[in-house]
This record gives C-alpha cells, sequence and structure tokens, in this order.
C-alpha cells in the first residue's frame, strides 16, 4: 500500500526531459606515462686550447647569450712563444735597415761611376728577403695571438647553463667539456610502450598535469625507432617549465576511442554508497540504480560515464520541486 501510494505521489510531480534520448557517443582513451622535461639543442662548450683554467665565470642555473664568455683557459708557452717572436722581429728589423742603408750608399757610389750594379742588386734582394722574413714573422705572431685568444670558452648558443663539470685552478685539454649548454626550447621527451605505437599521430593533443595545474600541448614527433619496447616522442608545450630540466611530468596519451554513455554529472544522485539516475518510464519517472566510471569535460558541462544500470534510448528527467 506504501508503495502504491508513493507512486502516485512521484506521477502527480512533474517530470522534465534533460536532453534528447541517450545514445553512444565516442570518447577517448587516455594513458597516463611520465615524460621528462629536455632542451631541443644541448651542446657542450669546449676549451679549445690546453692549459689552465684560470677562470671560470658560470655556474649551473646561469642564462647565457650566444658567444658570451665562460671561461678563459692559458697556456703559459704562448707567451714566451709571442716573446721569442718579437725579439725575433726586431733582429729582423735591425737587419732590415742596415741592409737599407748599405744599399742607399751602394746607390750612390753606382752614380760615381765607382760601384757596380751586380752590388746593388744583391743589397736589393737582400732588402726584399729581410721584408719578406718581417711579414713570416707578422704571419706567425698573428698565429699564436689566435691561439691565445682560442682560450676563452664561449657559449655555442643561447641558453641556460646545466652542467659545469670543471672548476677554475684545474689543468684542461683541448676539447674537454667546461660546461653543458641547454637551448632552442624545452620540450617533454616520452617513452610509450609499443603497443600504443599505433594510436600515436603527430599532431595529437597531451594533456599535461604540472604543478601549475593542467595543461595541453602537442606531439611533434614521433621516432621510429623502438628501444627496450619503448617508443620515443616529443611533446611541444607552450610556456614549459624551464626550472628543473629532466624533471619528471606526468602526461596523459590518446591511446584510443570507444563508444559510451554520458549524462551530466548533475543527473546522478548518490544515497546509501549507490548512484541513481532519473529517468522517463510508462507510467512516470524511474530511478534507476547506475555504476558511473569516468568523468569527461564537454562543452555543456561535467559529464560521468555509466557503465551500467542505463541503455542507448533511455530518456533522462528532473524533478521540478
Amino acid at each position: 500500500m506504501t508503495r502504491l501510494i508513493l507512486a502516485a505521489l512521484l506521477s502527480l510531480l512533474p517530470l522534465q526531459t534533460l536532453a534528447e534520448p541517450l545514445r553512444p557517443v565516442p570518447v577517448t582513451d587516455w594513458k597516463a606515462v611520465y615524460g621528462r622535461i629536455e632542451a631541443r639543442d644541448r651542446i657542450a662548450a669546449r676549451a679549445r686550447l690546453g692549459g689552465t683554467l684560470v677562470s671560470l665565470s658560470v655556474a649551473e642555473g646561469d642564462r647565457v647569450e650566444a658567444g658570451q664568455v665562460l671561461a678563459e683557459v692559458v697556456d703559459e708557452k704562448i707567451g714566451f712563444q709571442l716573446a721569442a717572436v718579437d725579439a725575433q722581429r726586431a733582429a729582423l728589423e735591425a737587419e732590415l735597415a742596415n741592409a737599407r742603408t748599405e744599399l742607399g750608399r751602394v746607390v750612390d757610389l753606382l752614380a760615381r761611376g765607382v760601384s757596380t750594379s751586380q752590388q746593388s742588386d744583391a743589397l736589393r734582394t737582400q732588402v726584399q728577403v729581410m721584408s719578406g722574413r718581417i711579414a713570416a714573422n707578422e704571419a706567425e705572431r698573428k698565429v699564436l695571438e689566435q691561439q691565445a685568444a682560442e682560450g676563452r670558452v664561449l657559449a655555442p648558443l643561447s641558453g641556460l647553463v646545466l652542467n659545469v663539470p670543471a672548476a677554475a685552478g684545474a689543468v684542461v685539454l683541448a676539447g674537454e667539456e667546461i660546461a653543458s649548454i641547454g637551448g632552442g626550447g624545452f620540450f617533454l621527451r616520452l617513452a610509450v610502450p609499443e603497443r600504443h605505437a599505433g594510436a600515436l599521430q603527430e599532431g595529437d593533443a597531451i594533456v599535461i598535469e604540472g604543478a601549475e595545474g593542467p595543461q595541453e600541448g602537442r606531439l611533434a614527433r614521433l621516432y621510429p625507432l623502438i628501444e627496450n619496447g619503448r617508443v620515443i616522442a616529443d611533446v611541444e608545450v607552450p610556456g614549459l617549465s624551464e626550472r628543473f630540466v629532466e624533471a619528471r611530468v606526468l602526461v596523459r596519451l590518446p591511446v584510443g576511442t570507444r563508444e559510451a554513455l554520458l549524462v551530466p554529472e548533475a543527473a546522478v544522485s548518490r544515497r546509501a554508497g549507490l548512484d541513481f539516475v532519473t529517468v522517463a518510464g510508462e507510467g512516470g519517472s524511474v530511478e534507476r540504480t547506475v555504476v558511473i566510471g569516468q568523468r569527461h569535460e564537454a562543452e555543456g558541462g561535467a559529464m560521468v560515464e555509466v557503465l551500467s544500470g542505463l541503455r542507448p534510448g533511455d530518456e533522462l528527467v528532473s524533478s521540478d520541486e
């Protein structure tokens, strides 16, 4: 008797259809993986000259510009070689001055008929040889000056200093790494299980769960080489934090689509640990117990997936109190 009275009271309540009959809609399945924040370009700033690292002006985390001096390497032998070249030049210039003086005297004597043109030609050749030796001396000095200038370690690109394995006062060899620079922008590198490789396409939207909240990125590149059962992929994320390089970030990848019944989250009520949805029946509204699945965001608001309890064609209703 009580059930009949309750059913009669429910039938008197005005019903309002929330939407058109339910029908399956395609939803995206997401796979949670971890990605690493990496620099697009990672280049080592190396010493071009072997010697002693006399100064080091950068540390991890510093920002540098391309061509900026990061450190200086000094080879003391170059200083001695420059001194030897300068001394040699002074001797050559003295010999050249003496040869030009002798040539002037011979030219005067030749004009008086005292000297011979053979002696004049010999002195003129000697002056030319001395001038050539001085030019070679200048070129040798420029080579030494260039070697000394190569002691300055320059930043190969603009970016962030990631690692500085050297220390001031250390002896370094030519080609040894002084600092590692990351630049050219930062991106996420993922290692995805190969069973999901067929579902990934370049240009897919990727959801990143960062400390600042969810962000959306784009799958920029899929690498064809599979390593240890993993597919390597790069994701571009606008405004990606560069504070910690190689940091692990949770990423959700679209790995497939399926059909599902979605209802507005507001249409689900919960009582005694059970979820209920009201649908239109032949004699009025009927509450059905449902099993709720994942939550989805849609243009009309939050939607939830109904795993069981509803069928395609059911109409959701609400009661106006």
